[in-house]
């Protein structure tokens, strides 16, 4: 049987949504549309079988405002991959190479875009971390 951590079936379609919603959440008043570049990115290996599961994909949020025009400066590129038994998250802006990207395991860590050294969290990364989290505990309810 499937792992209940993240649905299997239609796991393109079904994550896709789930990572949208967590989004609009935790980024509001943006509305975001996700998209999947590779198509078949999402690994369901038979570890999800006995409940493990495998989870490697990246995904681009594609922002818009309240009114439905289309925000490129906010737009973001999800990777969700595992290492180890651990659920790892990236999160950075497509645009711009000023703004530092998020690393998120056990802990939120902030890195340098260009260089990769750890950083402070910027003015706007509250968000962010707030949708690392969501989606942490969505994807992997036992795991925090």
């Amino acid at each position: 049987m499937p792992s209940p951590e993240f649905p299997v079936g239609s796991a393109n379609t079904d994550l896709c949504q789930l990572v949208a919603a967590a989004a609009d959440l935790c980024r509001r008043p943006l509305r975001h549309a996700v998209v999947n570049p590779v198509q078949g990115a999402v690994s369901a290996g038979p570890e999800a079988e006995q409940g493990v599961g495998s989870l490697d994909l990246c995904l681009r949020l594609e922002a818009r405002s309240p009114e439905g025009e289309r925000v490129p400066a906010e737009d973001l590129e999800l990777e969700i991959y595992r290492s180890g038994g651990e659920l790892n998250l990236t999160l950075a802006w497509r645009q711009g190479e000023d703004h530092p990207l998020l690393w998120h395991g056990s802990h939120p860590v902030w890195m340098d875009g260009a260089t990769g050294l750890r950083s402070s969290c910027p003015a706007d990364g509250a968000p962010l971390e707030a949708l690392a989290r969501r989606l942490r505990a969505l994807l992997r309810p036992d795991q925090d």
